[in-house]
């Protein structure tokens, strides 16, 4: 099958690193979290991805600009005007010439789902439509989906009440759809797939939804952002990766915990990183902290200074040596 990868979003909850790059382009483990999309497609056989655009197209092309990316061909679908999600995967698939059934999967979303499972029952099941499932502690972030026993869709309750929402299971972002659902989306204005298109299935009986039973993140927010990259370097997915880019240096004499330290980023003596990213040519300065945070390129941390709380600083941003942030965005104007 083919896919296409919903990469046209704003990012605004990881802004300010999102005013400048599309977010699906932020590193984890310094690698482009679109990469690491695409490399999952690819291990289950996918080798053309279609890659919605909006925010930025650019940098996509510029990054990838052979159109190859993880051993896969990319082709740029880049929407005229903002189409929400169903409109971006209908223009996506048809400016592709999508033709048959195919995998849509969301730019923010890291899992290590068994897509053959979920398309051996979107096949069993003759399903217009198959969304992965995911439960969570908190659902109402997110669209929540209960089921009949064989996996038929009863409703879809897009982003419910905190408290009211009637099961932990909510959409997880990746889709096996047929080519007649492309059908059921309106060309030339914005249509929602979780508030349009998938209740009109749903009154059809021909949504269904599996339990991904994988790991899953949404790397949307500052938290989760970190978090993804904690969960590569300390196990929790695999074997254990290494933090520290080749062209990274860190100070014998600083102390660097569970971090993602880009190409040419420094970490000087006396410093401590705690479960940071740091992405290319930042600098953390002696006897600085930084801890659950994020550095843009080349920002700096002076000497001495706190930076922890899920704090995010943007590119080229200087915290002074007396500066103390706790889950600041630098400039706080982002």
């Amino acid at each position: 099958m083919q896919a296409v990868v919903l990469v046209g979003g704003r990012g605004t909850r990881l802004q300010p690193l999102t005013n400048t790059r599309p977010k699906p382009m932020l590193p984890v483990i310094n690698r482009p979290i679109v990469e690491h999309i695409v490399g999952h497609l690819a291990a289950y056989g996918v080798r053309d991805v279609v890659l919605s655009l909006g925010y930025r197209p650019d940098a996509f092309a510029e990054a990838y600009p052979d159109g190859q990316c993880a051993g896969v061909t990319l082709h740029y679908a880049v929407e005229p005007e903002p189409l929400d999600t169903a409109g971006a995967i209908r223009f996506a698939a048809r400016d592709a010439g999508i033709d048959s059934r195919f995998v849509v999967v969301n730019g923010d979303i890291l899992t290590d789902l068994d897509l053959s499972r979920v398309a051996a029952f979107h096949a069993d099941r003759q399903a217009d439509a198959t969304i992965t499932l995911h439960p969570v502690i908190d659902p109402s972030r997110y669209g929540v989906v209960p089921t009949q026993a064989d996996g038929r869709v009863i409703q879809f309750v897009e982003k419910p009440p905190c408290g009211q929402a009637p099961t932990n299971l909510i959409n997880a972002g990746t889709y096996v759809l047929e080519t007649s659902v492309l059908d059921r989306i309106a060309d030339g204005r914005r249509v929602s797939i979780e508030r349009e298109v998938f209740p009109a299935l749903v009154e059809d009986g021909r949504l269904f939804a599996l339990d991904g039973e994988s790991y899953w993140i949404d790397t949307g927010t500052p938290e989760e952002y970190v978090r993804a990259q904690v969960d590569l370097l300390d196990g929790t997915r695999g074997a254990a990766a290494h933090g520290v880019h080749r062209e990274g240096k860190v100070d014998d004499d600083a102390d660097v915990e569970l971090s993602a330290v880009g190409a040419g980023a420094v970490v000087e003596a006396g410093a401590r990183v705690s479960r940071a990213v740091l992405l290319p040519g930042a600098r953390v300065g002696a006897g600085a902290v930084v801890e659950r945070s994020i550095l843009g390129e080349g920002a700096e941390v002076a000497p001495g200074a706190r930076v922890h709380g899920y704090s995010v600083v943007g590119d080229g941003v200087v915290v002074e040596g007396d500066a103390r942030l706790h889950g600041a965005r630098v400039p706080a104007d982002s």
